[in-house]
């Protein structure tokens, strides 16, 4: 699957993020300048004179195409080196309340010829998309939703995954081949953030394990206290699929290899499992939550800014979101440590899993120049080693060799594993053909979730069934074999 047909949804389509049908076109697309002519530092001849050549090369910095994210010593390589480059990213709040300036003055302290420009996009799922595919977009953004078969046509890799997995976190999120090609610059954990004090009140004292004990737990906040339960975060949009769906895997089912290697062959994903696990109890929850009236008055009216300061108020119970949303939660107010962050309420076999992954990750233009791609490789690494940008945003740690403050007891840390070889753009195909988009974007079907339940317009298992079906279609259409 191709940029151009990614993009001509997202210019079409309502939900930003729904990739491109399967099968097709080739990509109309710039292609990466071929190794030979972007390394162009000759050989050294075996001979008498090469100790000489090899102490020459030392001094001088290394061609684009071999500098590599492990070979770069922080505050000692490239500090002569002069270039502008120029970073995107989606944080438009930090563009705004002046951190990403105070990150760049901070590396400009150790880098002082490295000027780095940034860019905030409010519209980043869809605009990232199209300057990529423009080619004139910078030398640093936050890698967009593109397949991994097009990876070296627009990023510069880092260094191996065996390498890179030694260094950071989720060096295999963003791979081709056996090539890391994105680091993250924060991780999350999935779980549910919830206001301590709400808890109290409520006499809530034990955090709920199953989404029985969730709903009950709601339900004593909604008798027993003024604070909304749980706020749906509903008109936002991207707090719809772009949330509850980061939920599907091993953290409703216990199996790290269902999201990424078996939901695609399954024939029924969504069907009730009878133990409250699995997708269909994942989305239960929202869905029962809503019906009983567990949630704010009007879904239609919220307020993402606004939510921030209610929840550290006391107004808001619970909020299902990412671990980044702590930071924001709790610099909302004057009662930071009544924000708590628990486990997802589904328990399987006994025990209860939180994923943990990056959120964007750095990606480096392909097509920059080499003094470019060199000062690119040194500003992300000093990022995500040295800036402790993670850690303010209250990320799951990025690097293994920075500081970290996060905490998730109680729960085990698992990881969703990549795609099987070969099928690392089923996924994409199916989310595009089914017009699903799980973890791509899909806004609509979950907010469906939420209007049905308000109106009483559909059932749960309707909605379900729908699901099912429209899974079974791209199945074939995609041709792709149901084993599960």
């Amino acid at each position: 699957m191709k940029l151009k047909k990614v993009l001509a949804v997202t210019l079409t389509a309502a939900m930003t993020l729904s990739l491109a049908a399967c099968g097709g076109d080739s990509a109309e697309t710039t292609p990466a300048a071929p190794a030979a002519e972007a390394d162009e530092t000759p050989v050294a001849d075996d001979t008498a004179d090469s100790a000489a050549d090899d102490s020459a090369e030392e001094e001088a910095p290394a061609a684009a195409e071999s500098v590599t994210y492990a070979s770069i010593n922080l505050g000692q390589d490239y500090k002569d080196l002069t270039t502008t480059i120029k970073f995107i990213h989606h944080k438009t709040d930090r563009e705004e309340d002046g951190l990403m300036a105070d990150l760049v003055s901070r590396f400009n302290e150790v880098y002082p010829n490295i000027t780095v420009e940034t860019e905030g996009i409010t519209d980043y799922q869809e605009d990232s998309l199209l300057r990529l595919s423009s080619g004139d977009w910078g030398d640093v953004m936050f890698i967009p939703a593109v397949d991994a078969a097009e990876l070296p046509t627009y990023f510069v890799p880092y260094g191996s995954v065996a390498e890179m997995s030694e260094l950071v976190n989720f060096a295999d999120q963003w791979k081709n081949g056996d090539l890391c090609y994105g680091i993250g610059y924060m991780g999350n954990a999935q779980g549910v953030l919830y206001n301590k004090k709400v808890f109290a009140d409520a006499g809530v004292t034990t955090l709920p394990k199953t989404p029985d004990e969730f709903i009950a737990a709601l339900q004593a906040i909604k008798d027993n206290t003024d604070a909304i339960p749980l706020y749906t975060n509903y008109a936002a949009g991207w707090t719809m699929g772009g949330q509850w769906d980061a939920y599907l895997g091993a953290i409703t089912t216990g199996d790290e290899t269902w999201l990424n290697q078996k939901f695609v062959h399954t024939a029924e994903p969504f069907k009730d499992s009878g133990d409250g696990t699995g997708a269909y109890a994942l989305y239960k929850i929202l869905f029962d939550a809503v019906e009983k009236g567990l949630i704010e008055d009007d879904y239609t009216t919220t307020d993402w800014e606004g939510c921030k300061p209610m929840i550290n108020n006391g107004e808001i119970g619970t909020m299902v979101l990412g671990s980044w949303a702590i930071a924001q939660m709790k610099a909302a107010g004057s009662n930071p440590d009544d924000i708590g962050y628990m486990p997802f309420p589904i328990t399987v076999n006994g025990k209860q899993y939180a994923t943990a992954g990056p959120d964007y990750c750095y990606g480096i233009n392909a097509n920059a120049s080499d003094d470019n791609k060199t000062a690119a490789m040194v500003f992300v690494k000093w990022m995500v080693e040295d800036s402790g940008w993670c850690d303010l945003e209250g990320g799951y740690p990025i690097s293994k060799n920075a500081p970290t403050s996060f905490v998730f007891d109680g729960v085990n840390i698992v990881n969703n594993v990549t795609a099987l070889a070969g099928e690392e753009d089923f996924m994409n195909e199916m989310n595009s053909e089914s017009e699903l988009s799980f973890n791509a974007g899909g806004d609509a079907k979950v907010q469906r979730i939420v209007e049905a339940a308000a109106t009483g317009s559909e059932s749960f298992d309707d909605i379900m069934a729908d699901w099912t079906q429209a899974w079974n279609l791209a199945q074939e259409a995609c041709s792709i074999e149901v084993t599960y």
